[in-house]
């Protein structure tokens, strides 16, 4: 089985650099695959399994399976069109579809292409992991920009592995891209004891995992993937939106999630007299204590509001969100010492996403009610350095899940109280910590052998990487004195 998914990925993709060499990138490749391939599972899931097509018969596979020329391009340009139109999860898909295809000849290798493969008979994981083969071959390729849905493998399932989402649980991603983390999810959940029951199979399936992500494409590839794994009963369980815009009402017992990157959010504005000028964008929430255009902010506490009471999340941030200064940065770490129980940071190595020089951590935290002693919830918080002395990267030497075995053995999910301090894993009491100039959480202990030895200097695009981040995070931190100074003044 595993030689037919490396041969089928292989397969699809290979004709991906025929349509790069007619001006089609591999995103737009994956986006017509996908549009593609929902139309030709749905014909299967009708033709083998017996279960009702979800697309209008004027739009079926088979309508495109019988044309060629300049009839087939015509007809999938109106297809796209109209399921675009339609609610739920193909409307999720659709949205906003358009043909990228406009070569008839192109468009009709693709449809033979995957009309000759029958995808209902390879089996759910396996076909969800062909098609997840093909994400991470195009993430591969375009590497700047895939790592604001792209997080490595083995990190998600040992987070979903230590936060441990149980059957009857609601898991959500308000960053999903293409829908890692809810895959894990899933897969976590459906091994646990009384998994095939068939109530529990429809909650897995139709009630535990959703979703939210900004960019539309994103979106669809997500959607695809859910419903390539058997997720989903028509209602689609990700919706495009900016998920920081507004509280939702919804509330959620898990949250995974690997929000963007970009550390700003911001729009460009043309004025009356042409010039383009950069605004920064803050999201004025009456559930946010606080204001500010830092992204990953406002997703943690977009993140403590949607967490169900006694929820539990598993949250990868980069370091800016341990350190800034400025009413916002301390204000919501104060806030997730003491009112919610934040006891784990790992912080991430370099070298393992697609982005140079990303220094990222993740925060795993609990959400309680306040003690009636009016004591902080949190007691210690524990720090696991990964990143000191390891070298990690994309090709020669990826992050495997046996590179996390000790965190993960560290970590003692569902026993906490048993831990005990290593090299790497040390215990900070939250009194220390509340005590912390600028309540700073960047927290390291371990000597930095590369300090001694010029040789092992990191490259000079992932220095110069590190440079301009420091540099920015200096300059947001006297942007938020400058900006407080000012409404002192006011």
């Amino acid at each position: 089985m595993a030689a037919d998914y490396s041969t089928l990925v292989s397969k699809v993709w290979n004709y991906a650099h025929v349509l790069r060499d007619q001006g089609i990138s591999y995103g737009d490749y994956i986006e017509q695959i996908t549009f593609l391939l929902f139309l030709k599972m749905d014909q299967e899931r009708t033709e083998y399994l017996n279960e009702p097509s979800i697309i209008p018969a004027k739009w079926r596979w088979e309508k495109l399976g019988l044309l060629s020329g300049d009839a087939l391009e015509l007809q999938y340009r109106h297809t796209l069109e109209a399921l675009a139109e339609e609610r739920g999860l193909i409307g999720t898909i659709y949205r906003k579809a358009q043909n990228k295809l406009t070569d008839p000849a192109k468009l009709k290798k693709i449809v033979s292409l995957i009309d000759d493969e029958t995808w209902i008979g390879i089996g759910v994981d396996v076909k969800g992991s062909i098609y997840e083969g093909l994400l991470e071959k195009n993430a591969a390729e375009v590497k700047s920009g895939a790592g604001q849905y792209f997080t490595p493998r083995p990190l998600i399932d040992v987070m979903t592995k230590l936060i441990d989402p149980r059957i009857g649980e609601t898991v959500h991603d308000p960053a999903c891209g293409t829908g890692g983390f809810l895959l894990s999810a899933y897969e976590h959940m459906r091994q646990q004891p009384g998994a095939q029951d068939r109530s529990n199979q429809r909650k897995l399936r139709e009630q535990s995992l959703s979703g939210t992500d900004i960019v539309d494409e994103v979106v669809r590839l997500c959607g695809m993937n859910l419903y390539l794994h058997g997720i989903g009963n028509g209602e689609s369980p990700i919706k495009s939106g900016d998920a920081l815009a507004s509280d939702p009402g919804d509330r959620y017992n898990v949250i995974l999630t690997n929000p963007p990157f970009g550390k700003k959010s911001s729009y460009r504005v043309i004025g009356d007299d042409g010039a383009v000028k950069t605004e920064q964008e803050s999201y004025e929430r009456g559930d946010f204590k606080f204001t500010t255009s830092n992204k990953q902010l406002n997703f943690m506490q977009h993140i403590l509001t949607i967490m169900e009471s006694n929820g539990r999340a598993g949250v990868v941030l980069p370091d800016n969100v341990l350190f800034e200064a400025g009413s916002a940065g301390e204000g919501i770490r104060r806030r997730l010492l003491t009112q919610f129980k934040f006891h784990t940071l790992l912080r991430l190595p370099t070298g393992i996403f697609y982005a140079n020089g990303v220094k990222a951590n993740v925060l795993f935290f609990d959400k309680h009610a306040p003690r009636a002693d009016n004591k902080p919830n949190t007691k210690a918080l524990w720090v696991y350095d990964l990143r000191t002395n390891t070298n990690f990267t994309l090709k020669k030497n990826p992050l495997k899940v046996s590179d996390l075995d000790d965190f993960a053995a560290s970590y003692r999910a569902g026993n906490i109280s048993k831990r005990k301090e290593s090299n790497r894993f040390k215990r900070f009491s939250v009194d220390e910590l509340l005590k912390r100039d600028k309540l700073n959480l960047d927290i390291f202990w371990l000597k930095d052998d590369s300090l001694d030895d010029i040789d092992t200097l990191p490259p000079p695009d992932v220095i110069a990487a590190q440079i301009v981040d420091n540099l920015q995070a200096a300059l947001e931190a006297f942007q938020a004195v400058a900006e407080e100074l000012g409404a002192k003044g006011a």
